[in-house]
């Protein structure tokens, strides 16, 4: 069975503190630099990263974009993020609990670019469909989506796949979530049989 968002909250804020240091492998990087670049935020975007973590694509995103805005189910992981930006002194990223199916974004701010890395994967298809029409109802001008994610037949030997926590769905059932959502598809980044990133627009 597997895990709950509240199960998978508690896991990874355990995890926190050595989170950072454990995310070491090639693909993984690839996967992060891969969203980063094709985020490509400038001075006038406000950044929605979901799934953020201890906010290691966000801060990123802090260098070119006008405002960064984390979220996650973690405090733990939280915590970190905070505490990262605070000894980095940097101003425009804020933190804050939200999840897929409610972001927490206040009504009154603009997502230009919404970003998720290795998060959405803990998602059944079924959730992952309607986190996409979430992100979707923020009108973003693109989303990149980097993630587990299966090019070919699922392996549970292989990196980045664990079935006790991981619910990856294939490249074409999130392709046909995302344009089912109204979203354009302008790329697809293959990083690994199980690693990819996907661009989507609007």
């Amino acid at each position: 069975m597997k895990k709950t968002i509240d199960e998978h909250a508690e896991r990874f804020s355990e995890a926190a503190s050595t989170y950072d240091d454990e995310q070491d492998s090639e693909p993984y990087r690839m996967c992060a630099q891969q969203v980063i670049n094709h985020a490509a935020s400038t001075s006038c975007d406000t950044v929605l990263d979901i799934g953020t973590g201890t906010g290691a694509i966000a801060f990123e995103l802090t260098s070119a974009a006008d405002r960064v805005i984390g979220r996650d189910i973690s405090t733990g992981m939280l915590d970190q993020a905070r505490m990262k930006a605070d000894i980095e002194n940097i101003e425009n990223i804020s933190f804050a609990e939200g999840r897929f199916r409610d972001p927490n974004v206040d009504s009154d701010i603009t997502v230009d670019i919404v970003t998720s890395n290795f998060a959405m994967h803990h998602l059944s298809d079924d959730e992952k469909c309607n986190a996409i029409t979430v992100i979707s109802a923020l009108e973003p001008d693109r989303f990149v989506l980097g993630d587990v994610m299966l090019f070919g037949a699922a392996n549970p030997d292989e990196s980045f796949y664990d079935p006790s926590v991981d619910d990856p769905a294939t490249v074409g059932i999130l392709v046909d979530a995302l344009t089912d959502a109204g979203f354009v598809i302008s790329e697809v980044e293959f990083v690994h049989e199980q690693v990819g990133v996907l661009v989507a627009e609007q």
